[in-house]
């Protein structure tokens, strides 16, 4: 095979041979592909259309919103960009009477970029924190209001607090600091008015990780003891009123969005009420992100209810999962779902209980546009984009294109390269 196909997935192979039968001098083994790849009535090859958009990868990051106002009130590395959100909007052509669901909304991307083009919003996640985050930067607020608190809350004098006795605080923090943040926090509880509080909230938040020794390495927490801390006062400052001016600054657009704790499995709507989906799922991969946001959960969100999320995001131990597969088992076949690793299964069926929501909740002809990474585990890559893609169209979605965004190595042991994994845009049409 020439060596610029061995980079191809078998899916992406037969898309090839179809579309260039004299490709069939260049892949020794076309017709054992083709035989087990390709559906009899070649529906398959058009689910699998595969196009590749390297161009835009950066914007299925969260890097490009850093710079955007709102948008980076709170750093989510899980997170895709406004601009990306706003390129599915528009190419959804979605009307300001239209309803777009994000079912995994984490930090309220795809709704704040709704509020920008003032289409209705719902959202749903079940992290506390990817809650709570969405619900501040989606709110209305009284300027005058918050410029208020903001005057009498950095009054506040400094007095002795006492400080926690738990091991993961006092080594993020400088006593010190942890004393200022802690003394921040009691204060901003005081205040009556939950959505001023909660903005507030959000503010000491952003600024006490800046503050600590905190790094954040993919899903690891590593602490930094030389790194230079500034003053927690001072940044606070700082952050409260540049917040103030982005609000002041932003072009909302009138309209109705809602965000809520809520299981993508098992979503709180009627049926046939949304007209599209844009979302980014869990990826399928081992890593357990949530415990990157373990300290701004205990330190900010205690009095919030932790709630059940889907398996394999939270890392539920899969020896005590036992569940019925048969429905993902049946679609991705036999051979294909007997061959994934144990830690996929669960992911697969979660995947297809939700994708089931969606089709429920969308009205004919919603639009649907889902970024989602492959996994990377030790006997090789497992081609999510295209599994979720057989499991939508089994359950009567419309599979329009998979765009690849990014493509990156996957490795055993950190060294040994074993495969390409791709980070993809699926679209979707429910007829």
């Amino acid at each position: 095979m020439q060596a610029k196909y061995k980079k191809l997935s078998n899916y992406e192979l037969v898309g090839k041979l179809i579309e260039e039968p004299k490709l069939k001098i260049f892949i020794s083994d076309w017709s054992y592909l083709l035989k087990k790849y390709k559906n009899k009535k070649t529906k398959h090859n058009r689910i699998m259309r595969i196009k590749e958009r390297l161009d835009l990868g950066r914007f299925a990051t969260f890097i490009p919103n850093k710079k955007e106002p709102v948008y980076n009130w709170f750093y989510y590395k899980e997170g895709f960009s406004r601009h990306l959100a706003l390129l599915l909007i528009d190419e959804f052509a979605l009307e300001k009477n239209n309803i777009l669901l994000d079912p995994f909304c984490g930090v309220g991307t795809t709704l704040l970029a709704c509020k920008e083009r003032g289409i209705n919003s719902i959202g749903f996640d079940v992290h506390p924190v990817a809650v709570f985050v969405s619900l501040v930067k989606i709110r209305d607020y009284d300027i005058e209001k918050l410029k208020a608190q903001a005057k009498a809350l950095l009054k506040t004098k400094f007095y002795r607090q006492d400080v926690p006795k738990d091991h993961i605080l006092r080594r993020a923090f400088k006593r010190e600091t942890l004393e200022d943040v802690i003394l921040f926090r009691n204060r901003i509880m005081e205040i009556e008015d939950t959505v001023i509080r909660d903005f507030f909230l959000l503010a000491l938040m952003n600024v006490s990780i800046k503050c600590s020794y905190i790094y954040k390495d993919g899903a690891v927490l590593k602490f930094i003891k030389n790194k230079h801390i500034p003053p927690l006062r001072d940044m606070l400052r700082r952050q409260i009123y540049r917040m103030i001016r982005d609000i002041q600054n932003f072009p909302f657009q009138p309209c109705s969005t809602h965000v809520d704790f809520g299981d993508a499995r098992k979503l709180k709507l009627e049926n046939e009420c949304v007209d599209g989906v844009i979302t980014s799922p869990p990826y399928l991969n081992k890593i357990e992100y949530t415990k990157i946001y373990e300290i701004e959960q205990r330190l900010f969100l205690d009095f919030l209810e932790s709630r059940p999320g889907i398996r394999s995001y939270i890392g539920l131990d899969i020896e005590r999962v036992r569940s019925d597969f048969s429905p993902v088992c049946k679609i991705l076949e036999d051979e294909n779902f007997s061959g994934l690793p144990e830690e996929a299964k669960p992911y697969f069926l979660d995947m297809y209980y939700a994708i089931s929501e969606m089709y429920r909740v969308c009205r004919s002809g919603a639009k649907l546009g889902i970024v989602v990474g492959n996994g990377c585990f030790p006997s090789g890559v497992v081609e999510s984009d295209i599994f979720l893609s057989k499991i939508a169209e089994h359950i009567g979605f419309e599979v329009k294109e998979i765009v690849v965004l990014n493509k990156r190595w996957c490795t055993r042991d950190r060294t040994k390269k074993i495969g390409i994994t791709r980070e993809s845009l699926l679209l979707w049409e429910k007829p």
